[in-house]
């Protein structure tokens, strides 16, 4: 039996709790509106903290941490760490560090007096939203206005039997049961790239198949060959330019066969192709707001739906899907909401950081883009070997790569690859956001020995390549 109950009026409502809805209703409540969270799971924190960013990268920190102990050697010390690795050890930094976040967003929910609703959302009007909770009973919530923040979820093909037993997709292979021998991976996005990275790094024999002949190919060139390079030489198999075109279960293996008829077989698969958005079932069709093939809502650039006090922002409004910006559209979305004055936009020079092994992170133009743009440039590079910091550590493969105007000087864009590269780009960020030229890094004294050192010696390249033109 259902029971309509407790009405009760907000300034704002929220579906859901990842980043992009946890930091709008904060920013709503410091503009002392009241706010209320819908999420229909649980716990708070969306995928980036249970299936996504969060705990991917912590295994990452764990996978890192047990193949430096395997290269003891490099610092005279005798024996390694063991070769057999349980996968109730692999996850146990990760759920620790879930908890701990947990009880920090809860925290700072507490903190700012927004109301947690566990439940599912149907917005039912432009101010209304139904939350159907577990108890079976329904609450009817009014609001001045509505913010959709529910993320995305695996892209799951119907001719391709998920058990998350044998084939897992990139919410669930968190829960794999054993440390496979083999694993194949379909999608050679960044999501794909880095579980490859993760698993190949602690002796899975690893196969990415991927329709695209080129891996990641919106990153610079020389960057992407230099991955392409590294993922091969620490025994990822990569499959590129041959599209899926069936998968099944052979006994206690998985095939992959690809249109040109290879077949792949492996222990686990890992379905990494893509994400649709989750705004199924929650209303938008009956209030005509739009959505994409893959379920991704149309905003504005005041991330308003087409209905001007529904807002949609993170990862369900698609590109660039990137936890760090869907805190800022959050952030906007609620100042939006509840002030009509001018304010300023979020800066579209965006960092994007893929953790893989090594570590990637660009800002701004490639070669790729200026080339095709006309644009003259000149690039400048250092790489870590020629680093004293680079020497220590023992990162011989990295490198930062700046380009920048052959006139102005001014920088264009900033290319890393190799240890701390999501670090160390937001130096190169903070120069190009206010215009710098190359002569900043001329000019400023950096800690020595650090890898930060890399954007000095790259300035100073980039500086002979103009004097030897």
């Amino acid at each position: 039996m259902t029971n309509t109950t407790n009405h009760k009026d907000y300034d704002l409502i929220v579906l859901g709790s990842g980043p992009a809805g946890e930091k709008a209703a904060i920013e709503a409540s410091k503009l002392r509106k009241s706010t209320a969270i819908i999420e229909r799971q649980s716990v708070l924190g969306g995928v980036c903290l249970h299936t996504g960013t969060i705990p991917s990268k912590t295994l990452r920190e764990t996978v890192l941490y047990i193949a430096g102990l395997r290269q003891r050697s490099v610092y005279g010390l005798v024996g390694g760490s063991r070769s057999y690795l349980t996968i109730k050890e692999l996850m146990y930094r990760k759920d620790q560090v879930i908890q701990q976040e947990l009880d920090v967003i809860g925290q700072n929910l507490s903190r700012h007096r927004i109301d947690v609703i566990h439940g599912t959302g149907m917005i039912a009007g432009p101010n209304t939203v139904v939350v159907s909770t577990d108890d079976s009973s329904t609450r009817v919530l009014n609001s001045e206005a509505i913010i959709i923040s529910t993320g995305t979820h695996s892209y799951r093909p119907p001719n391709v039997e998920f058990d998350n037993k044998f084939i897992y997709d990139a919410e669930t292979i968190l829960d794999l049961d054993i440390l496979p021998r083999s694993l194949t991976i379909v999608g050679g996005g960044v999501i794909g790239c880095e579980y490859a990275s993760i698993f190949s790094h602690i002796g899975v024999k690893v196969t990415i198949v991927d329709v695209r002949k080129k891996l990641l190919s919106f990153l610079d060139q020389e960057i992407s060959d230099a991955l392409v390079y590294l993922m091969r030489k620490y025994g990822t198999n990569l499959v590129l330019g041959d599209p899926w075109e069936e998968i099944y279960r052979q006994g206690d293996q998985v095939v992959t066969v690809t249109k040109s008829g290879r077949k792949i077989a492996s222990d686990r698969l890992l379905f990494a192709a893509g994400r649709c958005g989750n705004t199924e079932n929650i209303g938008l069709d009956g209030l005509g707001i739009e959505t994409d093939e893959r379920g991704l809502i149309k905003v504005n650039e005041r991330y308003q739906t087409s209905v001007p006090n529904i807002y949609a922002v993170g990862d369900v409004i698609g590109f660039p899907s990137l936890a760090s910006v869907s805190m800022d559209q959050g952030r906007l979305a609620a100042i939006f909401a509840f002030k009509n004055d001018n304010i300023s936009c979020l800066n579209m020079l965006l960092p994007f950081g893929i953790y893989t092994i090594p570590e990637v992170s660009i800002v701004g133009e490639t070669e790729e883009s200026l080339t095709s743009m006309g644009q003259d440039y000149e690039i400048g590079m250092a790489r870590y070997y020629e680093l004293p910091r680079g020497q220590i550590i023992n990162d011989h493969d990295g490198m930062l790569k700046l380009i920048f105007d052959r006139q102005s000087r001014r920088v264009l864009g900033v290319h890393i690859i190799g240890d701390k590269a999501t670090e160390l780009i937001h130096i190169g960020q903070a120069v190009m956001t206010h215009g710098g030229t190359i002569d900043y890094f001329l000019d400023t004294v950096f800690n020595h020995p650090t890898l930060s050192e890399a954007y000095k010696v790259a300035a100073l390249d980039g500086v002979a390549r103009l004097q030897a033109h």
